[in-house]
């Protein structure tokens, strides 16, 4: 029994990582509108363009990485 339940346990945990993964952010520009913005999935490169290309941990690290990129800085 104590097994079985330890066992159930641990695939729950191993079944749910991906959804407590870290969230990822991106600085991207419209290539429209030429507009910044923060996205959570990776750019496509045609529509949405990748600016830093990096990820960050945190939408806060993010929009400091965006407001220090020339491209976004408001002309």
């Amino acid at each position: 029994m104590v097994r079985t339940l330890a066992f159930a346990i641990l695939a729950t945990g191993i079944a749910s990582l991906p959804a407590m993964a870290a969230e990822e952010y991106w600085v991207a520009r419209d290539a429209v509108s030429k507009q910044c913005e923060i996205v959570p999935k990776k750019p496509d490169g045609t529509l949405v363009i990748d600016l830093g290309k990096k990820k960050y941990a945190s939408e806060g690290e993010a929009r400091k990485a965006m407001e220090a990129l020339s491209d976004c800085k408001k002309k």
